[in-house]
């Protein structure tokens, strides 16, 4: 998280810590008759709440009568297909916990629903998650709080998946970067986070060596903007027409790969205001670097590097050509521990702090 500038959530909630309080509030909901009792557990009468399938844009009877005749798990004990289990009855050495309705532990769904309504309230800004939790997860637990008469969420926002550019693990084009610990590991992580940002929060994201590549090198080139400019743009008010055009992009549904590409075509024009000695390249120079500091890319002025060091990066590029990875990750790991952020792509082994 750190290595890639994500801040860290004010609460990290534990479900264990909150089982009380679902079965207090499945007992509401079965108080509210809108959850019964079943030999297995307890279910939600999904019948009671009003736009069941909202997030999954069906309603109830698109959704059942797209399973076809498939068997419905635990349908002999549900009013409804669709119910689902608040509360399932624990079978021995299963954990358990107490409750009115004997021994047991909650549902999936209960566990968000009561630490969300908890910490941040009802009626609270935004709910995110992978398109995967869409439904039922995320349905499951927004008809829980609506069966409580709760206010939940106001917006919702589902993300794609990380691919490689087979849609497969990222392991499959990358060779030996497995997982995203590897990736930084071997780039700067503020290359990831540019990959991110030229896609779309709901559109897969394809990670592959190239455009890992293209991004490690155009943050090379914002780096060296950034030192080129610095002494234009300190103090300078950025363009405001610039702003209010990349303000317009992220409030249209976060469009950050629209407000990328209006990031590179300002650098584009402060380049060549600076050629020009025009002035307007203070604003325009002042405008990417607030952007970037939007987009959490902090900017990384260049430093000479000494001749041990390069002469490490070189070594590190004769390993690699010669297979010898041991050397290569051995290399890498003391340029990163003398505090150099260590980049290699097709060209070669650059260093910078």
């Amino acid at each position: 998280m750190g290595k890639l500038n994500v801040q860290r959530p004010t609460d990290v909630p534990h479900a264990t810590d909150y089982v009380e309080s679902m079965v207090d509030m499945i007992g509401e909901l079965i108080n509210r008759d809108n959850a019964y009792v079943t030999e297995d557990g307890v279910y939600l009468n999904v019948l009671n709440v009003p736009d069941y399938g909202l997030l999954a844009h069906q309603s109830l009877d698109d959704m059942l009568s797209g399973g076809g005749d498939r068997e419905v798990f635990g349908a002999g004990n549900k009013k409804n297909p669709a119910d689902f289990a608040l509360w399932k009855f624990s079978k021995p050495g299963e954990p358990a916990w107490s409750s009115p309705w004997g021994e047991g532990r909650p549902g999936w769904h209960s566990e968000c629903v009561v630490m969300s309504l908890d910490i941040l309230g009802e009626g609270f800004d935004l709910h995110c998650g992978g398109m995967d939790l869409k439904f039922p997860h995320h349905e499951n637990e927004r008809a829980q709080a609506i069966a409580l008469g709760k206010t939940f969420a106001n917006h919702w926002m589902h993300n794609g998946f990380v691919v490689d550019t087979e849609g497969e693990k990222m392991s499959k084009s990358l060779g030996n970067v497995a997982n995203l610990l590897d990736l930084l590991d071997h780039y700067d992580p503020r290359a990831y986070r540019l990959v991110l940002l030229q896609t779309h929060y709901r559109g897969p994201v394809r990670i592959g060596q190239d455009n890992i590549d293209a991004s490690v090198n155009a943050l090379a080139g914002l780096d060296s903007f950034a030192a080129r400019t610095s002494a234009v743009s300190q103090g300078a008010t950025p363009d405001s027409e610039v702003i209010a055009k990349f303000r317009e992009f992220m409030d249209n549904d976060l469009d950050t790969s629209s407000a990328v590409a209006l990031l590179f075509e300002t650098v584009r024009r402060s380049n060549a205001a600076l050629d020009a000695n025009d002035q307007s390249a203070a604003s325009l120079s002042a405008a990417v670097i607030e952007i970037c500091r939007a987009f959490g890319l902090d900017l990384k002025q260049a430093s000479e590097v000494p001749s041990d060091i390069a002469d490490k990066a070189a070594a590190l590029d004769a390993a690699r050509a010669a297979k010898d990875f041991t050397a290569a990750d051995a290399l890498r790991a003391e340029l990163t521990a003398a505090g150099w952020i260590v980049e290699t792509n097709k060209a070669g082994t650059t260093v910078r702090r």
